[in-house]
């Protein structure tokens, strides 16, 4: 009797130890209090076939398609919220051949972005942008080939130069880490259409009514446009974006590379000026040279970077508030193009932490 007392003080402890959880933002001894979670789409078209749908008429033994609908073209949005949650949640888009895992746990199985800033009170909501992962629905024919190109993007993310590693990077370096990481690139079901993805993400935000955007290489691009179109993006945080707007009337000149020549993307004065509203910061790894490389990954990552100073530049003379952090400069060494998904995720976290801190966004 007495021992049945005591596993059932001990069990209404632990309870009261678990709910008491819910009543603050730190996430205690690594128990995540989940108060609401979901996955839904936004955006989207529908294609809508003339005629009537007939039950009973079939061609063959599939139904006519005469009245009958299509809906495609929409991102898929899974979302947490922790219990007590701060103000603005993080929303997070994926780069090429990616989806919403890059932000998930990471290749060797420890917690990436999205566990990490769950912990620390922030809502999160992960996209697989149009045409990707979860969203494959797309509106026009596709053709996906299984090309063999895994050690092409090695190098290019500056992992090294396949088959080496580079020298001390914080990608994890065995055999099954590396499997899981070309395990989670994903196929383009049909070719990719900026102007979806960018609606898609503002549709997003008009349904959350405001959040930090957190974008990664070449979700950048379409970030960026999503900061100029919607006013309930606060904030950008941009991983290694690929790409970047500059007022017409401030272009500067393309930068060639071996991966093909960069491009400036030229908005409007007024638009280039509603992203000059919000706070914005760039994070970028290593293995980046200055001058001209022979290296694919590295010249690749030369030209962006290049241009992304640039672009700090243009802003902060408009009165841009525009942090760029080239992490070597800052003493940490290296990481490659998933820099939030190494072995030093947590230390990059808290660096972003910081600068939510800074700017107000984390109350």
């Amino acid at each position: 009797m007495k021992r049945n007392l005591f596993f059932s003080g001990m069990f209404v402890l632990l309870t009261f130890v678990i709910l008491s959880c819910a009543g603050t933002n730190v996430q205690n001894n690594n128990v995540l209090v989940i108060q609401e979670q979901g996955i839904f789409a936004v955006g989207g078209t529908v294609i809508q076939n003339p005629g009537t749908f007939d039950n009973y008429k079939f061609e063959g033994w599939v139904p006519s398609g005469e009245g009958q609908s299509y809906h495609g073209d929409h991102a898929t949005v899974s979302y947490q919220i922790p219990a007590n949650a701060r103000e603005l949640p993080l929303i997070f888009l994926h780069g090429y051949g990616q989806s919403s895992r890059s932000w998930g746990t990471t290749p060797d199985g420890r917690d990436g972005f999205n566990n990490i800033f769950l912990r620390r009170g922030f809502g999160v909501y992960l996209i697989d942008q149009p045409r990707r992962g979860q969203a494959g629905r797309g509106t026009v024919e596709a053709t996906i080939p299984p090309i063999a190109d895994e050690q092409t993007w090695f190098d290019i993310w500056r992992m090294g130069t396949w088959p080496d590693f580079a020298q001390n990077v914080q990608f994890p370096k065995d055999e099954e880490s590396l499997n899981q990481f070309f395990r989670q690139m994903t196929p383009n079901i049909g070719p990719i259409d900026g102007a979806i993805v960018i609606n898609s993400v503002s549709a997003l935000f008009d349904r959350i009514d405001g959040g930090i955007l957190v974008t990664h290489s070449a979700g950048g691009s379409p970030g960026w446009a999503a900061g100029i179109k919607n006013s309930n993006v606060k904030a950008i945080v941009a991983y290694e974006p690929g790409g970047f707007p500059f007022p017409e009337d401030a272009v500067p000149e393309p930068i060639p590379g071996l991966t093909g020549t960069l491009s400036p993307e030229v908005v409007s004065v007024e638009d280039f000026n509603k992203l000059m509203q919000i706070p914005i910061v760039m994070y970028f790894g290593d293995y980046i040279p200055d001058e001209p490389s022979a290296n694919l990954g590295a010249e690749n990552w030369r030209t962006r970077l290049t241009m992304a100073r640039r672009f700090a530049e243009v802003a902060r003379s408009r009165g841009g508030d525009v942090t760029l952090v080239e992490l070597p400069k800052i003493g940490i060494y290296g990481n490659t193009h998933f820099l939030f998904a190494e072995l030093n995720n947590v230390q990059l976290a808290d660096l972003l932490s910081e600068w939510l801190k800074e700017k107000g966004l984390d109350k």
